[in-house]
């Protein structure tokens, strides 16, 4: 079938990304033509996001711009247009609604007219270190149609589709929020692992005169890790023995390979310096367990804050002498939990916002939340969309400048919005016995900061974050979305057509508009408009705001009146 029908034209408008910091707005980028297993799907709405900012400044030396290298065959990427690895212009955008008019003879599993949510990460289609992504090395959503291979978009692997149904009653952008909105609940969502990894690698260090306790209690019920390096003296290597396990001894941790990784560190003993170079060796999804032994550090320790978020590493400990109490304290996930104090730093901004509702929306028992933020507009913003959910749920909210209004007491739960790695230091400082510390924002992996571990072993606190999203996640918001539970159109601060997508990507760089903001690349010449300034250019519009919020009415009434 042929893409260019009637309905569809040969040239569309398109913002591609064509070098670092090079944007640009073609007017006549070809519509492509599906091919046997290819798919075109007209864009309805697109959210920006602050991760398309990482994609403008790193251009093909960002993870996601590289070429696949496994996953997907070869000549399914070579008959892809829109596949631009490398060097080649790419068109951002990855928070999507779309819907098809296009299917090659040999698609199976979608069909015309069917409307989707694009969850962003195809991780089938491995890039070196990471995954490849709609919108990094496949195009993006910033164009009116964009062309998919059924071959991708269904892993091979698992069957997950990367393309989720939805419902035609839900406005474009409710749909396109979902994916923003996937990777707060992910963050939440993700189970935490509470043992070491069966069938993984463990390196030990015991520095004399400590002792191994707890380490078989640490096990996982469905077994031991598959190798053990252990960096112990004689007297610890027959304690090793005694407990039937096989391992590889070494003297010191120089005589370790610096390439090797480890899921779990366990380190008994306390020493700032030994800790550091114990951690070096932490995996991806690796844990880090200090085992004091009744001891204490007595200095910070650098710690890699920004390897928790974008590396999974978790870091543990014990004030007492067995690694399972460690274990112990880990929580089955990062959920809010009833009774917590929740304080998120950044709340006006676009991610911090939904933190916030989302936090308000739960209405667990007992729960209050703080909203912090430097920007009063923001935090009016915020406070105008947050405000009326906290209160028909019975949340206490409080949305606070902390340079005008100190922000006291301990917290249970801390989620940080800004990557700026001190406010981990400061959110060990200020969370309460047992208290979760959610490092939402991208801080840098390899980003070191001094910890005081004495205190965040002491306390049984927890820290932990998540990059990006996955498919459960996005069908729990989904799912939330589609029963009312969860009002997504709430993100929403502003809305444009291909005219001013460009001008609202450098306002997400400067942060000029709290919320998020939505492109509709059907529209031509709608400029970025703040929904505080609808009143002004499109007055009908305005009219269908629920109490200045973004609503599907809204959205039916600009697509009917705007070009």
């Amino acid at each position: 079938m042929s893409a260019n029908t009637p309905a569809v034209p040969a040239t569309q408008p398109a913002v591609q990304l064509v070098g670092p910091d090079e944007l640009t707005l073609n007017t006549a980028k070809p519509t492509y033509e599906v091919g046997p297993t290819q798919i075109l799907a007209k864009v309805e709405a697109v959210g920006l996001c602050f991760s398309d900012l990482k994609l403008l400044k790193q251009f093909d030396k960002h993870s996601r711009k590289g070429p696949v290298v496994s996953g997907v065959p070869r000549d399914v990427l070579d008959a892809l247009p829109s596949y631009v690895p490398g060097e080649k212009p790419t068109v951002p955008g990855h928070e999507a609604c779309v819907r098809v008019v296009a299917v090659g003879p040999e698609v199976k599993e979608h069909k015309v007219g069917e409307r989707y949510l694009v969850q962003a990460d195809w991780r089938q289609a491995i890039c070196g270190v990471t995954n490849g992504a709609f919108g990094y090395c496949f195009e993006g959503a910033l164009q009116q149609y964009v062309l998919m291979d059924e071959r991708i978009v269904i892993d091979a692997a698992n069957g997950a589709h990367y393309l989720v149904g939805v419902q035609e009653q839900r406005a474009a952008a409710a749909v396109a929020l979902v994916e923003p909105w996937a990777c707060v609940e992910c963050s939440y969502a993700t189970a935490e692992r509470r043992t070491v990894k069966a069938g993984g690698r463990l390196l030990m260090v015991c520095a004399a005169p400590s002792c191994i306790e707890g380490l078989a209690e640490s096990f996982s019920p469905d077994g031991p890790p598959a190798h053990i390096t252990a960096v112990v003296d004689d007297a610890q290597k027959r304690r090793l023995t005694d407990l039937g396990l096989k391992f590889t001894a070494h003297e010191c941790l120089c005589e370790i390979g610096r390439d090797e990784q480890f899921d779990d560190v366990i380190y008994f003993g306390h020493s700032a310096a030994s800790i550091e170079a114990a951690a070096a060796f932490l995996g991806k999804g690796g844990v880090m367990n200090i085992v004091l032994g009744g001891e204490t550090i007595g200095e910070p320790v650098s710690v890699d804050v920004g390897a928790v978020h974008y590396g999974g590493t978790r870091w543990i400990g014990a004030a007492g002498g067995s690694a399972a109490e460690a274990y112990e304290h880990i929580p089955k996930d990062g959920e809010i939990r009833p009774g917590d104090r929740v304080l998120v730093v950044g709340a006006g901004g676009p991610m911090g916002q939904m933190h916030v509702i989302r936090a308000v929306s739960m209405a667990a028992e007992g729960v209050s939340v703080v909203g912090t933020d430097f920007d009063a507009p923001r935090l009016e913003a915020l406070h105008a969309k947050a405000a009326p959910v906290a209160e028909r749920n019975g949340v206490p909210l409080s949305l606070v400048n902390p340079k005008e209004t100190p922000v006291e007491g301990a917290f249970g739960y801390i989620a940080i919005m800004v990557p700026v790695a001190p406010l981990v230091a400061r959110a060990v400082r200020d969370a309460e016995p047992g208290g979760l510390v959610n490092i939402f924002a991208g801080i840098p992996a390899g980003t070191k900061q001094e910890l005081d571990l004495d205190a965040y072993i002491e306390r049984k606190l927890f820290m932990f974050g998540t990059s990006g999203s996955r498919i459960e996640d996005m069908l729990a918001v989904r799912d939330k979305m589609q029963a009312d539970q969860l009002d997504t159109n709430l993100s929403v601060d502003a809305v444009c057509g291909m005219a001013g997508a460009i001008d609202g990507i450098r306002a997400v760089e400067d942060r000029s508009i709290a919320g998020k903001i939505i492109c509709y690349p059907q529209l031509l010449e709608l400029p970025l408009t703040p929904l505080t300034e609808l009143g002004e250019s499109l007055p009908s519009v305005a009219e269908k705001l629920d109490n200045g919020a973004w609503t599907a009415a809204a959205e039916e009434e600009l697509l009917r009146t705007a070009k």
